[in-house]
C-alpha cells in the first residue's frame, strides 16, 4: 500500500501524533504521551498531494508528542507550511513512512532471507482441543483415546467428560467413528514440542486435530532438525524468537501472541527415495561459490543458528526483525564460518538436551514438591511456601525464548502438579542449559562482530 501511495502522489506529509497505548508509548524525555482520541491505537495525520508541478516526488515526516490538550493547542496553531518537516526516503520492499536507518536497512536487505534459504516451511500444529489430544503423560493420553474409541460410552458422556464441542468443520460423532475404525491409532501418538523445553505427547491424527500441517510436519516425524522462528514480533517486544527442534511443534511454541505466529523450517525433506536438504537451488549455488568448499547441511544449519543467537545481530537489526522473517549474513572468511558453525552446533546440542550438564543449583528442602506459587527472590526460585531452587543467577531467571520467560513458564505450566524426581532433574538441566547458552552467546560475539 505504501509503495502504491508513493507512486500515486507527488508530496506526502506524515504527522505522527503517537499516543499508542498498545506500544506503551512515552515522550522521548520519558514523560507521559496521550492519544488525541480516546482509543488505544496511535493516530497519524496524512496529507497527500498530487500535482505534476511539484516535480520530484518527496515525502516528509514530523512527530508530535505530549499530553492531549497540548497536542490540540499545537495543531490549532500550525499548518503544513510552519511545521519542521524531516524529509525521508522510503526504500523497497516495505517503504516505511517513518525515519529509518537506511544504511542498515540496505545492508540488512542484502542478507539471505530465511524463507529463501529453506523454501519448505509451515506454521505449527493447531489442535483446537489441546486439553484432549495433548498430555504430559503418554499413558494418560492413551486412556483418553481408548475412552474416545469405546463404543459403549455415548457421545454426550464423551463430550462432557472431555469438554469437547461440535464445530462447523468438526463433529464428534463422525470423528469417533473414524478413530474407532482405525486399528493403527496407537501409531498416531507422537512427541510434540509444546513450549520451551516442554516435550509432551499428542494424538497426532487429522480426525481430531484441526490443522496438523502434515505437509511439513511429516518430515519431523523422522530424524531431522528444525529451525523455529517468527515472521513478525509484536511492537515494543525484543527479538528472542529463535529455537531448535527435532520434533513436531505446537503453533504457540515460542510465543502465544497472535501477531507472533511460529514457523518451522525443517533441515531435511523426506520422500520415498530418501532425504534431501531443504535448501533452495539459488542458495546452494551461492553457498558453494561463497566458500568454495563442500559443506554439510548441518554445518550450514549450525552457522545460521549461531548468527541468530548473536546479541549484536539481534540489537543491530532489531528494527527489521520485528516486521519480517530474519535475514542471515554470511561472513567472508571460511575459518570464521567454521568457528561459528561449531558454536551453533554446541547450542543445538544444548537446546535439544543431548547431554547432561553438571548441576550448580540446589533443591534440598523437604516438602510436597507441588508447584503452587512461582516467585524469584535473591537467587531463589520458590515453588511453594517451603521449597525453592537455590543458586539461580538473575540473568538465567530473566532469560527469554520468544514470548516466554523460560524458567517461569516451565514451572507455571505445572501449577498444582507434584514435580517428580525426573522433572526436578529436568529443571536443574534447563537452568544449566540457559546458563551455558548465555556464555555461548557471548563467545559468538567474538566471531560475529
Amino acid at each position: 500500500m505504501r509503495g502504491s501511495l508513493l507512486q500515486s502522489f507527488d508530496r506526502i506529509y506524515i504527522l505522527n501524533l503517537h499516543g499508542n497505548a498498545l506500544k506503551k508509548e512515552k515522550c522521548p524525555d520519558g514523560s507521559k504521551d496521550e492519544n488525541v482520541f480516546d482509543i488505544k491505537q496511535g493516530v497519524t495525520i496524512g496529507i497527500f498531494i498530487k500535482s505534476k508541478k511539484l516535480g520530484k516526488k518527496r515525502i516528509y515526516y514530523a512527530d508530535l508528542w505530549g499530553l492531549k490538550e497540548d497536542k490540540y493547542h499545537w495543531l490549532d496553531r500550525h499548518t503544513i507550511d510552519n511545521v519542521e518537516w524531516q524529509e525521508i526516503k522510503p526504500i523497497s520492499p516495505f517503504y516505511f513512512f517513518v525515519p529509518k536507518n537506511t544504511a542498515s536497512e540496505e545492508e540488512y536487505n542484502k542478507f539471505w532471507k530465511i524463507t529463501d534459504i529453506f523454501p519448505v516451511n509451515s506454521v505449527g500444529v493447531v489442535t483446537s482441543r489441546d486439553d484432549f489430544v495433548i498430555d504430559f503423560d503418554k499413558e494418560e493420553l492413551k486412556k483418553r483415546i481408548k475412552d474416545f474409541r469405546n463404543n459403549e460410552i455415548p457421545d454426550d458422556k464423551i463430550k462432557n467428560k472431555f469438554k469437547l464441542k461440535d464445530k462447523k468443520n468438526w463433529k464428534l460423532a463422525d470423528a469417533r467413528k473414524k478413530v474407532i475404525e482405525d486399528e493403527d491409532w496407537l501409531n498416531s501418538i507422537n512427541k510434540i514440542l509444546y513450549r520451551p523445553f516442554d516435550i509432551r505427547w499428542i494424538f497426532y491424527d487429522d480426525k481430531v486435530i484441526e490443522r496438523s500441517r502434515k505437509e511439513v510436519m511429516r518430515h519431523m516425524l523422522k530424524e531431522n532438525l528444525g529451525l523455529i522462528t517468527v515472521r513478525q514480533v509484536k511492537a515494543g517486544e525484543i527479538w528472542y524468537h529463535c529455537w531448535i527442534t527435532d520434533e513436531i511443534i505446537e503453533s504457540s511454541y515460542i510465543s502465544n501472541k497472535t501477531s507472533e505466529i511460529n514457523y518451522l523450517f525443517p533441515l531435511y525433506l523426506y520422500s520415498d527415495s530418501g532425504k534431501t536438504p531443504n535448501f533452495s537451488s539459488e542458495f546452494l549455488k551461492f553457498i558453494s561459490e561463497k566458500y568454495d568448499k563442500t559443506l554439510t547441511p548441518e554445518e550450514i544449519f549450525y552457522y545460521i543458528y549461531a548468527i541468530l543467537h548473536s546479541p549484536t545481530y539481534r540489537k543491530k537489526y532489531e528494527e527489521f526483525l520485528r516486521y519480517d522473517f530474519p535475514r542471515i549474513p554470511f561472513v567472508d572468511n571460511y575459518d570464521k564460518f567454521k568457528r561459528l558453525s561449531n558454536l551453533g552446533k554446541e547450542l543445538v546440542e544444548l537446546h535439544l538436551m543431548k547431554k547432561r550438564l553438571p548441576i550448580k543449583v540446589k533443591f534440598d528442602i523437604p516438602g510436597s514438591n507441588i508447584v503452587e506459587r512461582v516467585k524469584y527472590e535473591n537467587g531463589k526460585v520458590w515453588i511453594n511456601k517451603e521449597q525453592y531452587f537455590d543458586g539461580v543467577p538473575e540473568d538465567v531467571w530473566n532469560f527469554y525464548i520468544g514470548g516466554y520467560q523460560v524458567l517461569d513458564k516451565w514451572l507455571k505450566s505445572r501449577k498444582n502438579m507434584k514435580m517428580k524426581s525426573e522433572e526436578i532433574e529436568q529443571f536443574f538441566q534447563i537452568i544449566e542449559i540457559v546458563r551455558q547458552t548465555i556464555n555461548l552467546m557471548k563467545e559468538i560475539e567474538l566471531f560475529c562482530y
